[in-house]
């Protein structure tokens, strides 16, 4: 039977699942896994590296440190322990130091991640394992969308795994310093810059999270969207948070993007494949309605929860949707924020691979492939 989303139905595992998962499949004699994870201060950093240790899998590690200009002393010391630490899990490494900002200020680190990855050898490889939950959306969406390409193609490893330590809490202490220039993240411009979409009607998809309001309204002016539907969290493990930020949102919400309020997307906050779909469903019934009107346009800003932002990433990567991002400069921690996470959350999407039956749905393709 023939399937119309490349993801639904999805392998995916939460939770103790995850634990059961890795345990079992990559401790297998066949497995020869590629771990691909951010070397950073964020407390989850060594989560699913000790996990793939402990499991005894045959991994081959490629860290990635994220450079930022003037970083704060404890996140260097954080990372430093992190690092350490990842370094002591997994024998085969390398750790690489990719510069996010060249020296006129513009945002590099998704060209410069692809740069790493295509000097890499990935002969026996049967597994790709990502980690996303200490790599920036601008560079975690550029890494998956090269090993996501090089599967459509079969022209590298053949199974694709994603995993997130899940913990919004934690996200909202993690405060983001905005750059001042607003773009879309490397791989993702989708159909933004096509001139047969140029008098498209624009819609917005914001990922509402708390303390990013400046970071949304610098967003909403590059976009220039016709429309806008915020995503808030619900079901979520505050059930009081999409609540709290309608209210601290209520200016952009009433006034300045004018919304109303039965256009407010909900989707659940700790998985991925509920806003994937809810933002394919929007992105199916607006085609028809816009297609004698010059078309139709989503625009993605993922922000906050990590498992939200996957989500938001496997729309846009079957649909090649434009991603409009801010990048950090930099990063602050609440005094509330551990050096490590005891039990994390994990959440681990199968993206690509043999556990799914052929021909899949193919991906849509506007712009250039980002290899």
């Amino acid at each position: 039977m023939a399937r119309d989303h490349r993801w639904d139905p999805c392998v995916a595992h939460r939770g103790a699942e995850v634990d059961a998962f890795i345990a079992d499949y990559f401790a297998a004699a066949e497995r020869q896994i590629l771990f691909v994870a951010g070397a950073g201060f964020d407390p989850r950093s060594t989560a699913v590296a000790t996990r793939l240790a402990a499991a005894g899998a045959a991994v081959r590690a490629l860290f990635i440190q994220e450079n930022r200009p003037n970083p704060i002393q404890t996140l260097v010391e954080r990372a430093g322990a992190n690092t350490a630490a990842l370094l002591a899990a997994i024998a085969e490494r390398e750790v690489v130091a990719v510069e996010i900002f060249g020296g006129d200020g513009a945002v590099i680190g998704g060209r410069n991640v692809i740069g790493v990855l295509s000097h890499q050898m990935f002969d026996g490889i049967t597994d790709v394992v990502i980690d996303i939950s200490a790599l920036s959306v601008g560079t975690s969406f550029p890494i998956i969308r090269y090993f996501v390409e090089g599967a459509e193609l079969c022209r590298g490893p053949p199974n694709l795994h994603i995993f997130v330590a899940h913990d919004p809490t934690l996200d909202a202490d993690i405060r983001s310093i905005p750059s001042d220039a607003p773009g879309y993240v490397h791989g993702f411009k989708g159909g933004s810059t096509l001139d047969g979409l140029a008098t498209a009607a624009k819609l917005w998809l914001p990922q509402l999270a708390s303390g990013r309001r400046g970071a949304l309204g610098r967003l909403h002016d590059f976009v220039a969207p016709h429309d806008t539907c915020p995503i808030l969290p619900f079901p979520a493990s505050n059930p009081r948070l999409g609540d709290a930020l309608a209210e601290e949102y209520m200016t952009e919400l009433e006034s300045t993007w004018t919304v109303d309020t039965r256009n407010i997307v909900y989707a659940d906050e700790g998985d991925p494949l509920d806003l994937y779909r809810t933002i394919l469903r929007l992105d199916d019934l607006r085609k028809p309605v816009f297609a004698e009107a010059g078309g139709s346009l989503l625009v993605l800003s993922p922000l906050g929860s990590k498992v939200m932002a996957l989500g938001a990433l496997m729309a846009a990567l079957e649909r090649d949707l434009p991603v409009a991002h801010l990048e950090p400069i930099g990063y602050d921690l609440g005094v509330a924020v551990p050096n490590v996470i005891a039990a994390p959350h994990l959440v681990h999407v199968w993206l690509e691979g043999d556990v799914y039956f052929a021909p899949r749905p193919a991906l849509q393709t506007e712009g250039e492939p980002i290899r």
